[in-house]
Order: C-alpha cells, then structure tokens, then sequence
C-alpha cells in the first residue's frame, strides 16, 4: 500500500499543499481530480521522492526492487531513438540488462510494436504515453503514477489508453494513482476518487458515490428524441439527436424505460457534473 499523510509542501511564500493525504492498494485504480494547478503534479512528485514535503510522511510498503513508477507531466523520452532503444538505454540506467526478447514483451505490455524502427519523434502523443508506461513498467513496481496522461489526446487515443490502464490492473495487479481534470474519464476507470483544491484534498470516497451525489443531469444521445412527448415531463435542452434532463439519478431509470416505450433508442448517456457543489470543502 502507498499512502501519504500529512502532506504539506511551500514553494518560498506560497502554500501548494496543506495536510494533504492519499492512498492506494494493489489492484486499485485511484483517482486525483482537480483544476490545473490545484497541487496534483506537486502531490505526485512528492511521492516519487521527487520534491521533499515541508511535513507530512509517505509511505510505501513493498518488497520490490522498484516500488513506484511513473510518468510526471508528460513521458521523458530521447526523441531521437526508436522505440525500443528507449527502453534499453532507461533499462540500463536502472541497472537491468533486458534481452531482445525481454524488450519486445515489454513493448507488447502496453500495445507498441516491436518491429517499428523510427525515431520517437515520429510517434503520436497516445504511443509516447505507451512508451513512458513501459519506461515506468521496468522493473515491475507494485505502483504506477500517471499525471495527467490524457491530456493532449484525441479521443481515440483517450479510449486506447483506458484500455490499457485497464488492463494493466487486471494483468499485473499494480496499484494505479492517476491525475487528471477530465472527470468523464476518471469515472469510467477509477475505484476511488480525490477530490483536490487549491492544495488541500476536499473529498474522497467510491467514485459512482461521488459522481451521483454531484450529478445535476443527463445529457442523452438517441435519433429523434427530439420528438420524445416524454421529455415535456422534465426541465430539458433539446437538440437533434442529444438532449440535457434535468434530473436526479434516481429518476433515470425510469426516464430510459419511458423513452424505449416510445422506441426511443438511447445510445449514449452522460453524467453532468455539478462542479461547483463537487470543490465545495465536505471534509
């Protein structure tokens, strides 16, 4: 288990951090949500013994070799080296001296080809995320940091990398924090949810318990719902093909049966979060 308790962190006069705490086990995907510059990345570097806090303790319990891993901001790759000459070159500064064959499982680990023999630079920002995963994967830590790794991502690139997060949980059983200001994404993937703000962690708990007391409606993708004789029930938003409801969660239910009665095929629906409830301070 990795935790933080505690944490404070100044930068000359500035307060980045106030008692701030964490927490992570094996197998657990664990989220940190919050603006940009609420304190996520100095949290982060904080806990890869990057940056000494003022106060406050981390701890990590394993008996790895290597118990953290991680990507800080964005992957740090020599650009001008393929693929697998990166992992050769991290792999020796961290003392492992992987074969061929080791290298190629590695970059089969998180969906690189091993065959692909030009520069890094050439790669998209999605395969340099993949990259920095399997720099951060050597080793085997027990625990992975990954600091906003969906930003600068087309949603393809979005949903591959879900994917693999995803799948690293359920092959290698790590332990996952993960950053971000996207809360689409951390609700599609995380067990746990931090809520951060201006340094200071305001709310925690299961992720679909926050989402849901937070959530103030629904926006709803069908063909025609537009025309829905339902949707005069409700305070909505119409538009062709998509419409924002109202509602509390607890109605939803009810709501989809009534548009599948009236053979309204609903193919998407998405939470609206309330954010100015979601950074009130609940601790």
């Amino acid at each position: 288990m990795i935790i933080a308790e505690g944490v404070c962190k100044n930068y000359r006069n500035r307060r980045v951090l106030s008692q701030t705490h964490i927490s992570c086990e094996r197998g657990q995907i664990v989220g940190l949500l919050g603006k940009n510059g609420a304190g996520k990345t100095t949290l982060f570097k904080i806990l890869l013994g990057l940056v000494k806090p003022n106060s406050g303790k981390v701890t990590i319990n394993s008996s790895h070799v290597k118990p953290l891993g991680g990507i800080i901001e964005k992957p740090s790759l020599y650009e001008y080296l393929n693929a697998k000459d990166n992992l050769k070159v991290f792999s020796e500064i961290q003392g492992l001296h992987l074969s061929d064959a080791e290298l190629n499982e590695q970059l089969d680990k998180v969906g690189l080809s091993n065959d692909r023999t030009d520069a890094v630079k050439n790669y998209s920002m999605g395969m340099k995320q993949r990259l920095g995963i399997a720099v951060a994967l050597l080793n085997h830590p027990e625990y992975l940091i990954l600091d906003e790794p969906f930003s600068g991502l087309d949603p393809m690139g979005i949903k591959s990398l879900r994917e693999l997060i995803l799948g690293l949980i359920k092959k290698e059983n790590i332990g996952i924090i993960i950053s971000s200001h996207i809360i689409e994404e951390l609700n599609k993937i995380c067990d746990n949810l931090y809520i951060i703000n201006e340094g200071k962690i305001i709310n925690y708990g299961q992720t679909q318990e926050i989402i849901t007391k937070h959530t103030q409606a629904f926006t709803l993708y069908a063909s025609g719902i537009e025309h829905a004789k339902t949707l005069g029930e409700y305070r909505s938003s119409v538009r062709k093909n998509s419409a924002v409801i109202f509602i509390p969660p607890q109605q939803l239910a009810d709501l989809l049966q009534k548009l599948a009665q009236e053979e309204i095929v609903v193919t998407a629906c998405i939470p609206e979060i309330n954010f100015d409830t979601l950074l009130q301070r609940e601790l």
